[in-house]
C-alpha cells in the first residue's frame, strides 16, 4: 500500500472509528481557524532561546572503538529549540547515552530546522548524505507538530516521511522515527483547537508509523508518553515559550528513543522477540500502529510484512559519560537519567 493511501486510511478514521478531521464541515473549520488564532497569542508568551549546537564527538573516554555516527532530522523539537545547554538538547542526550550503551565513541550531526514540516526531509537527507563520511549509522527523525499546525495534507506528510526513511535506508542506515507529539497537551490551547489537535497528531502518528515501518525504519510513540507529564507538570515540561519542551521534557523524550535506537545497532540487551509478559504482540502494520499511539514508548519495527512487531523495551537507569563533545557536563546539565526501570 502507498504512502499516500496509508494517509488516507488513517485520516478517514480506520484505526479509531468515526470521522475525519479531514471531514470537518466549513462551520467546525471556522471556529478551528479561530482557535488557531487565540492559542498563537497564548503560545507566544515567552521567546524560546535558538537551539544550541549540539555537534561534536561524545563518549571520548571509549575512543578506543570506532566512533559510531548518530544523525539528528526533523523540526524544532530534534533541533533542542526551548534549552540553552548542549547538555539538554535531545541529540546530546542521545549521543551520551549511546556512547555509553555501546561503549563507544558516538560523533553526532544534527540537520533538524525549526519550524520544518516533513517536505523539508528531502533537503535534510540530502546533506547527511553529501557528506564525505556517507550515510550515519543511525538516524533519528522527530517531525509531525508543525505538519499539524501548519495543515500540511496528511497524504504528503506521509508521503515525504516515507521517501526520506527509504533513502537513508538505501545508504544503509538504521531509522527511528519518535512519532508526532500529542499536541492537545499544549497549555494555553482550549476546546475546541485541543481535541482536534490531539486527534490530528494521533492520527499522523499512526499513518507515520506504517509508511517507517514498510520502510523498513522503526518507530517510537511519543505522544501518549509526553502527554499525561506533560498535562500534569506543563510549568516543568514546557519550555519559557510554553510550547518546546524543556529540559525534564526532552530528557523524558530521550528516554522513550534511547532504547530503539540502541537495539537498531544491536547494542541494547534485550532481543527482538515477544515478551507477553509486557504485553508485545505480532500484528497487522495498521493495527500495530493504531495501538502504539496509545501508549507512549511503544516501538513498532517491521518483521514480515504485513505484520509487525509491538514492543515495549525495558528501559534502565544509565549512567552519561562525563564529556559530551570534548566538554565536560555540568552537573546540573543531568535533569534526569535517561533511562530508568518501568
Amino acid at each position: 500500500m502507498s504512502g499516500a493511501r496509508v494517509a488516507r486510511r488513517i485520516a478517514a478514521g480506520a484505526a479509531y472509528g468515526g470521522g475525519s478531521i479531514g471531514l470537518l464541515g466549513v462551520a467546525a473549520v471556522g471556529v478551528l481557524l479561530a482557535e488557531v488564532q487565540l492559542a498563537k497569542r497564548a503560545v507566544g508568551g515567552g521567546v524560546a532561546p535558538l537551539p544550541p549546537g549540539a555537534d561534536g564527538r561524545y563518549g571520548r573516554s571509549y575512543e578506543s572503538g570506532t566512533p559510531l555516527r548518530l544523525a539528528l532530522l526533523g523540526d524544532s523539537t530534534a533541533a533542542g529549540q526551548g534549552v540553552r545547554r548542549t547538555g539538554q538538547t535531545p541529540g546530546a542526550l542521545l549521543a551520551s547515552g549511546l556512547a555509553a550503551v555501546a561503549e563507544r565513541p558516538v560523533d553526532l550531526r544534527n540537520v533538524a530546522l525549526s519550524g520544518a514540516c516533513s517536505d523539508d526531509l528531502e533537503r535534510q537527507v540530502s546533506l547527511l548524505l553529501a557528506a564525505p563520511s556517507g550515510a550515519p549509522d543511525v538516524c533519528v527523525i522527530m517531525i509531525g507538530a508543525n505538519d499539524v499546525t501548519h495543515r500540511l495534507p496528511a497524504t504528503q506528510s506521509v508521503r515525504c516521511l516515507a521517501a526520506a526513511v527509504r533513502r537513508l535506508r538505501t545508504a544503509g542506515a538504521e531509522v527511528v522515527v519518535g512519532t508526532c507529539p500529542d499536541l492537545g497537551t499544549i497549555e494555553p490551547v482550549y476546546q475546541p483547537l485541543r481535541w482536534l489537535a490531539r486527534r490530528a497528531s494521533r492520527q499522523l502518528a499512526a499513518a507515520q508509523t506504517i509508511v517507517v515501518v514498510e520502510q523498513g525504519g522503526r518507530t517510537v510513540s511519543l505522544g501518549d508518553l509526553l502527554g499525561p507529564e506533560f498535562a500534569a507538570n506543563p510549568r516543568e515540561m514546557f519550555g519559557v515559550d510554553n510550547f518546546h519542551p524543556s529540559a525534564e521534557g526532552y530528557a523524558t523524550a530521550a528516554m522513550a528513543l534511547l532504547p530503539t535506537v540502541c537495539a537498531a545497532l544491536g547494542v541494547w540487551p534485550e532481543a527482538d522477540r515477544i515478551d507477553v509478559d509486557r504485553h508485545e504482540d505480532m500484528l497487522p502494520v495498521a493495527k500495530a500502529a493504531a495501538e502504539a499511539v496509545k501508549e507512549g514508548g511503544t516501538e513498532v519495527t517491521g518483521a514480515r510484512a504485513p505484520w509487525a512487531l509491538l514492543k515495549h523495551r525495558r528501559r534502565r537507569r544509565l549512567p552519561l559519560p562525563s564529556e559530551a563533545a570534548g566538554t565536560p557536563h555540568p552537573a546540573d546539565d543531568r535533569h534526569a537519567p535517561l533511562t530508568h526501570e518501568p
